[in-house]
């Protein structure tokens, strides 16, 4: 390796080091935040109703004494990263005063759009521990990390560990309210006209909810794994229908898939496609299947890019599955034999994918 002459060796070396070291510690502010959610901060702060001093929060923590002076050191991390701002910055550091930002706005647990669960899920040991073994999985035959781990894939793991099948299925709903609001606003056109769906991997139904109110003429239903859907109950236009989306896919004028299709390679991909163009001719009418996953975008500058390529390594490590660019999706609906296609960008670093038989 070479560098400049001079001063700029070590003003190279030393900007090389300061960047490996932020990468090799970036797990802290995962874990921070974790932490933040945990303890309930923003919850804490919201119901202050004003900015709360570091004093008044640490009084307001069900924390050890000998640990309070950590957390004007913790909140200083998650200052640093964009989760809280500060004024009534003093040299007496108890007496600096913390406000929520539009991320920890997200975190509190009272926001119908909290995506405080989808942290809590994520960084469950359950989903980091594989991370330790993803150059170990690369020598082996496992299918994923997550089973190096394990001994199992992750779905039958999620099947037979109740707390943890919980904690996952919150984060997803969490994860449905989100977006729902804003696909129905930035969508509406989508659904007008349709007389049924099926929200194939559609949970306890979030999504499906939203839809069966906000369109009454329109039949849902929820079809997920006979565990996920056990037990959950249905209204006039809402049902819920356990099985297997590999075997069998029920009828309906649309299939959608939120958030399923990156679980997957590229041979299952072209299978359960190719089980939505069954079904949706065994309806005998004109339907589509609406998709709403990422399409990787090299061109953008932005974050969402970055965010593309995390989930993409999760997909890897976790499932079987990968984030895919436009061609790569061409390819998966030509090979289920379906004739056309429309994409939208429509959610931040999500996109939504019409395709036609």
């Amino acid at each position: 390796m070479e560098f400049q002459n001079g001063d700029d060796v070590a003003s190279n070396l030393l900007k090389a080091q300061s960047h490996i070291w932020n990468h090799i510690f970036n797990f802290m502010n995962s874990m921070s935040l974790k932490c933040v959610v945990d303890l309930g901060i923003p919850d804490i702060i919201h119901n202050y109703g004003k900015p709360m001093s570091l004093s008044k929060l640490i009084s307001s923590l069900p924390i050890h004494p000998s640990k309070k002076p950590c957390i004007y050191r913790l909140m200083r991390i998650m200052t640093h990263s964009g989760f809280f701002s500060q004024q009534n910055i003093t040299e007496n550091e108890l007496e600096i005063e913390y406000m929520l930002t539009n991320a920890s706005r997200l975190l509190l647990k009272e926001n119908p759009m909290s995506v405080a669960p989808f942290v809590q899920a994520m960084l469950d040991p359950v989903l980091t521990k594989p991370w330790h073994q993803m150059s170990t999985w690369l020598k082996n035959e496992d299918s994923s990390a997550f089973e190096t781990t394990h001994g199992r894939y992750f779905w039958d793991y999620v099947a037979h560990d109740p707390i943890f099948n919980r904690l996952f299925n919150e984060s997803m709903a969490s994860h449905a309210r989100l977006v729902n609001d804003l696909l129905i606003e930035k969508c509406k056109e989508v659904f007008n006209g349709l007389e049924s769906v099926v929200d194939v991997g559609g949970g306890t139904g979030t999504m499906a909810k939203v839809l069966a109110k906000s369109f009454p003429q329109l039949k849902c239903t929820v079809f997920d794994l006979p565990h996920v859907v056990d037990g959950l109950h249905g209204s006039d236009n809402l049902n819920y229908v356990g099985g297997d989306m590999f075997q069998e896919i029920p009828q309906g004028h649309a299939i959608l898939l939120k958030w399923i299709l990156h679980d997957w390679n590229d041979e299952e991909c072209v299978n359960i496609l190719k089980k939505c163009k069954e079904s949706l001719e065994k309806k005998g009418k004109d339907g589509k299947v609406i998709i709403i996953d990422m399409v990787l975008d090299n061109e953008t500058t932005d974050e969402s890019f970055e965010t593309q390529l995390f989930f993409d390594m999760l997909m890897m490590v976790i499932l079987t599955g990968k984030e895919r660019n436009e061609k790569e999706w061409v390819k998966l609906i030509l090979s289920a034999d379906f004739s056309d296609y429309k994409i939208t960008s429509i959610l931040g670093s999500r996109s939504m994918i019409e395709i036609y038989p």
